[in-house]
């Protein structure tokens, strides 16, 4: 059944199978969070540089990156609810065995083996959330699920800090008996008969990328992922705080600054969702591209040496704020648009591992070319760099039609079958 209001067309149902996948969601980003801050210290304590404890935290994403082909091969072979509940394990297992690493090779190993797991349970979920979803009610999901990333990630380095008084190893553990948890409830909740594949859905034809790449806007997803994973997964979370230091070389700034651009994005994603089903996918991407564009672009002035501390802290904290803003109106828009090109009617499990590989690359590089840019020329330079990036980002997607109108005979066709 789907709710009438004031007469408004009937806005469908969020599946409850989708919530179970929120719940999860939430789960593995308070766990992911748990075990984030005390990696590089965990890493030093096997007697290594600040450069291989480093190399420790990049071989997660690495590991994502390399693996996304085959994982998205696994989707569309074995299914989603397998690949989701196998990477979920194998990220549980790969924590546990992180716990009691022996050397910095055993850590790193088994680090990296977790990216396998991970880009498994993440192509796998968004698989799941493009057939579950109903094609009205896209935005809604993306928004639900990326709070629930968000929220969980905001909790989890305070709950972090807790575990690490217990020794820098129980994280780990603690994590690894989450994610046992999560695949329980998942294997059960996403057990019924919705998730079992109909003849018809046996039937359905698999996606390939260059059936993808054809659309405009799928073309355009690639190029605002990238620009996405540079900026907001990768700039952000690595060189931001370094800026935030050198403004205020103050323990507190650092989590102060990163904690008030999570807020701008929480926020954003309480109303982005709907809007994403009403106004449409183009308009969200491409006024959050400019919003994250302008406000990294000018975080370098909180270093201006005609401000006093004070008003680069308030410039620092004011534009990070923008940028979460703008963050939370391009995530929900990006993944309701991969969404609409892969439609219910398709496997497109390499198709969804390419848009996730177009923002764990943007993730990887970002850093360190922001980094070198940085060394050489300055933070002011490194950020106007970024948002640069930004905007190139959107370009594409001012030729790319409204993935809303375009899609609308095939989406409002799914409607119909799901109700």
């Amino acid at each position: 059944m789907s709710d009438t209001v004031h007469g408004q067309p009937p806005r469908p149902r969020i599946p409850h199978e989708i919530w179970i996948l929120v719940g999860a969601a939430f789960v593995i980003a308070i766990g992911f969070g748990i075990v984030s801050p005390v990696l590089p210290a965990y890493a030093r304590s096997f007697d290594v540089g600040v450069a291989a404890a480093s190399v420790i935290v990049s071989a997660f994403a690495f590991f994502r990156l390399v693996f996304a082909p085959a994982g998205g091969l696994l989707v569309s072979r074995l299914g989603e609810r397998p690949v989701y509940l196998i990477g979920l394990i194998i990220v549980a297992l790969s924590s546990l065995a992180t716990a009691f690493a022996q050397s910095y090779g055993q850590l790193l190993l088994f680090r990296g083996l977790g990216g396998i797991g991970s880009t498994m349970f993440t192509v796998s979920a968004m698989a799941l959330l493009v057939r579950l979803a109903p094609p009205s009610a896209r935005g809604r999901v993306s928004s639900a699920y990326g709070s629930a990333f968000l929220i969980g990630g905001m909790a989890g380095p305070v709950l972090g800090g807790v575990l690490a008084g217990w020794g820098m190893r129980a994280p780990f553990i603690v994590y690894a008996v989450a994610l046992f948890i999560a695949a329980l409830v998942v294997g059960i909740g996403l057990g019924g008969a919705r998730l079992r594949p109909t003849p018809e859905q046996k039937a359905r034809p698999t996606m390939t990328l260059t059936q993808a790449w054809r659309s405009p806007v799928y073309r355009a997803v690639l190029a605002s992922g990238a620009a996405n994973g540079w900026t907001n997964f990768g700039v952000r979370m690595a060189v931001l705080p370094l800026l935030a230091a050198a403004v205020l070389d103050r323990p507190w700034v650092a989590g102060a600054v990163l904690a008030t651009s999570a807020v701008g994005t929480a926020v954003t994603l309480q109303l982005s969702g709907r809007w994403v089903d009403s106004v449409g996918r183009r308009p969200l991407v491409l006024s959050g591209l400019l919003v994250m564009g302008v406000s990294f672009g000018l975080l370098g002035l909180a270093l201006h040496p005609v401000l006093s501390t004070t008003l680069g802290l308030g410039v620092l904290f004011v534009l990070s704020l923008t940028a979460g803003v703008g963050a939370g109106l391009v995530n929900p828009a990006q993944q309701a648009a991969v969404a609409d090109v892969v439609g219910q009617d398709h496997n497109g499990g390499t198709v969804l591992s390419t848009f996730q590989m177009s923002q764990d690359s943007g993730a990887i590089v970002g850093p360190i070319l922001v980094g070198l840019v940085a060394d050489q020329f300055g933070f002011g330079t490194a950020f106007a760099v970024t948002g640069a990036i930004c905007l190139l980002g959107a370009i594409p997607w001012l030729r790319a039609p409204e993935p809303l109108t375009h899609h609308a005979t095939r989406a409002q066709r799914e409607d119909d079958i799901d109700t």
